[in-house]
């Protein structure tokens, strides 16, 4: 049994370096996602054990939405093991039957058919992309309406017709490709022309991608998908305002988006830069605005057996509750949470940018993934930045994680001086019922993966685990 353990060690030492590079993609790939596997059974065990509600929740919790909550985790759970199973299977696929370099092949026959040959890289990279990006929407698109018509209905959350969400699918992928194709042709063009130092150069252009991005993408890319109005004059906006100018915050306007055409989930953020900051609120946000409160109004009789308990069952938060989150929201900003993210992540773009140029001269690399004749530049980008850089990217994700739990942390204590640890509370238990959130979680399931902390941990360090 040694011996021929001790044989197939030295047969893999002995593989050439490109082989060795392919099985150890292969390997790690397979044991983060058994690693994430184990993880989610870790959590779904939770969710088929706690049936009832734990004592220390049963103020802020009633049994009727925990049990609803349970079950839509649970379903999702489920989901997603099928769903991250056939992805990792199919990536081996495409990886062990040489799916890379065969669309790459079909990439340059279909710009040949234009009269253009291997010399017009770029050209083949645009085309390249376009049947890779096909390819991922096509096979994606079951999995994307089991998940919404299936699970999402089913827990009462989806409000999409078929016909909207095949039109919402097809715009996304224009919209998209009228981004990436001529940002990636740009890119492309730099790290070929730019020389010894190419890759400060490719940094600085994603650099102005992403800031031009964020500045004009609640303004001329996101109307595209939903329609965003002005939140009429009233006491929230001038609530909203006060709050705003009170720590300085450069507030020039207010939307309300029409989230709720789409799923009745909610949330709220702002965007800009300098002195042009915008607060954008989801109609589900919004207890007086929301349409799905409209809809199957109670009957008369209904009305006098129990209001508090109807006004209970109301979607989204009252004004004092949407200030509350409002405050925790501006509390990244003061804080300058949203800055060091930015910081963090080009300070990445930069390093990563850096170690490709150290590594795209490698063919081993490319003769790794079937590139024996040639060296793609957009091949080496996805092969360094996808497959070589795997390790750094989960132990990155991870540190950004525990970060992003301690701004939150922080951003709850912002709100909490604002004198809205009450309202934020309120909020809180609110939006876990709404989204139906479930309260328990396996500790190391929520280490890895939870960038806020649970409801309770959040509910504690405000000082109220009391709803109000």
């Amino acid at each position: 049994m040694f011996a021929w353990a001790r044989i197939k060690m030295e047969t893999i030492l002995n593989l050439p370096i490109e082989n060795k590079i392919f099985y150890a993609v292969l390997v790690f790939s397979w044991t983060v996602y058994l690693w994430e596997a184990y993880l989610a059974y870790r959590q779904r065990r939770i969710y088929r054990l706690t049936m009832h509600v734990p004592q220390e929740l049963g103020k802020i919790m009633d049994t009727d939405t925990f049990e609803k909550s349970r079950l839509y985790q649970l379903d999702k759970s489920n989901f997603s093991f099928w769903s991250g199973l056939y992805s990792e299977t199919e990536g081996t696929l495409i990886l062990l039957f040489g799916g890379i370099p065969f669309v790459w092949k079909v990439a340059g026959t279909v710009t040949a058919r234009f009269g253009l040959g291997p010399e017009y890289e770029i050209f083949q990279s645009l085309s390249f992309l376009i049947l890779a990006t096909l390819f991922s929407a096509f096979t994606g698109l079951p999995w994307s309406i089991y998940n919404t018509f299936v699970i999402e209905e089913k827990h009462g959350f989806n409000q999409q017709t078929l016909g909207f969400f095949l039109k919402d699918a097809v715009k996304k992928f224009i919209v998209t490709q009228c981004i990436l194709l001529p940002v990636t042709s740009l890119l492309l063009y730099i790290i070929k022309i730019g020389g010894d130092f190419f890759f400060i150069y490719a940094w600085l252009f994603t650099l102005g991608v992403s800031l031009v991005l964020v500045t004009i993408y609640a303004d001329y890319i996101a109307p595209l998908f939903d329609k965003f109005t002005p939140l009429p004059e009233g006491e929230l906006k001038e609530e909203i305002e006060s709050m705003s100018k009170s720590i300085s915050f450069p507030l020039t306007k207010v939307y309300v988006v029409e989230g709720s055409k789409r799923s009745s989930h909610s949330n709220a953020y702002f965007y800009g830069f300098f002195k042009n900051k915008r607060i954008v609120l989801f109609d589900t946000l919004l207890e007086d605005y929301s349409p799905l409160n409209k809809d199957g109004e109670p009957e008369i009789d209904t009305l006098t057996e129990d209001k508090s308990k109807l006004k209970n069952k109301k979607q989204g938060c009252n004004n004092p509750e949407v200030l509350a989150v409002l405050g925790h929201e501006l509390g990244h900003w003061k804080l300058g949470h949203t800055v060091k993210n930015i910081v963090i992540s080009q300070m990445n773009s930069f390093l990563c940018f850096f170690l490709f140029a150290v590594l795209i001269g490698q063919k081993e690399l490319f003769m790794a993934f079937g590139f024996y004749n040639s060296q793609p530049t957009l091949i080496g980008l996805m092969i360094i930045f996808q497959f070589i850089f795997s390790p750094y990217n989960e132990v990155l994700s991870f540190c950004l994680t525990v970060l992003s739990r301690r701004f939150e942390f922080q951003a709850d204590s912002f709100a909490r001086g604002m004198g809205r640890a009450s309202e934020l509370c309120s909020a809180l238990i609110k939006l876990n019922k709404d989204n139906l959130g479930f309260p328990v979680a396996d500790w190391l399931f929520s280490m890895w993966h939870y960038s806020h902390p649970p409801l309770l941990e959040r509910l504690r360090a405000l000082g109220s685990t009391k709803q109000d």
